[in-house]
């Protein structure tokens, strides 16, 4: 992989080896599924749920999402959505409130890495 685009996933909090390796090493495979990233709309409905403060349908969209992102090495993501995802399992919209901004910023931060690399 290119150096400029390996630093630019490494500092949106993308384990770029580790996903390599979960990726048998093909990078063009890897990047493939990156890229498919973005038109994910597991967020979109996490976030509508969050709003509608409804912890089964947003459990259920986090937890899918961070499965997601944890097969893509989305170190930084990941690390957002585990207190968001054990929040939302004990019913406590609150404290998952509490985690939607940190999530949201680290959400955004690794979708602007993602379209600089295309």
């Amino acid at each position: 992989m290119e150096q400029g685009k390996q630093q630019l996933l490494c500092a949106a909090g993308i384990d770029v080896e580790e996903a390599l390796g979960r990726f048998m090493g093909n990078e063009a495979l890897l990047l493939k599924f990156l890229l498919r990233f973005p038109g994910d709309d597991t967020f979109s409905r996490l976030r509508q749920a969050m709003e509608a403060r409804d912890t089964t349908r947003a459990f259920e969209a986090a937890h899918t999402l961070k499965g997601v992102v944890g097969n893509l090495s989305m170190k930084e993501l990941h690390g957002r959505l585990v207190p968001l995802v054990e929040a939302l399992r004990a019913g406590d919209a609150d404290a998952a409130a509490e985690n939607w901004p940190a999530l949201e910023a680290a959400y955004g931060k690794t979708l602007a890495a993602l379209e600089r690399i295309t």
